[in-house]
């Protein structure tokens, strides 16, 4: 399963990618766009699934809210990008500014959600962890352990040869 650091990582990125995915679409919807092809459905999931695939394999010690928001503006923008693409938006490929309003909340949400989600997990396993004992940890053995160690080892070959028969081997002798 891996540490609880990797845990959280795995998470956090599955939660990036799939929030700008979320969150591209509605505000594709909301905006007035058309139904999106398939091909600029493709491009968001790909998008959305790298931008989740880096921010889990980037180790983040500090400034993680600040680390989680920017990764969700990149997919926002990689989303909103990929949609535009394949389908009609009234407004062009610009940004209006209630769309940016939208977005920049959309992004302060999601930011405080994952790493609320984040928190709540390291507490969660931080529980668990104090309360199950480690996995295949070894039982103590009552009484004294018996070693099996044979007192004499396989019999020689040569013996074997040098007795099974007489004389030298050769064609048998003419008479």
């Amino acid at each position: 399963m891996g540490s609880p650091k990797t845990t959280i990582a795995r998470m956090r990125g599955a939660f990036v990618g799939s929030t700008s995915g979320a969150v591209s679409v509605a505000a594709h919807a909301l905006g007035g766009g058309t139904a999106p092809t398939e091909s600029s459905v493709v491009l968001l999931v790909l998008g959305c699934a790298a931008i989740g695939a880096a921010i889990a394999s980037v180790r983040v010690d500090r400034h993680q809210l600040l680390i989680v928001a920017a990764a969700l503006t990149l997919g926002q923008a990689i989303g909103h990008v990929a949609l535009a693409m394949g389908a009609v938006h009234p407004h062009g490929p610009q940004l209006g500014p209630a769309m940016v309003a939208a977005h920049a909340a959309a992004v302060a949400v999601s930011a405080l959600l994952i790493r609320a989600g984040e928190r709540g997990c390291v507490a969660a396993l931080s529980a668990l962890t104090r309360r199950i004992p480690a996995p295949f940890v070894e039982a103590p053995v009552p009484g004294p352990v018996a070693d099996c160690v044979p007192s004499d080892g396989p019999m020689p070959a040569r013996w074997l040869l040098v007795g099974s028969g007489t004389g030298t081997r050769g064609p048998p002798q003419s008479t």
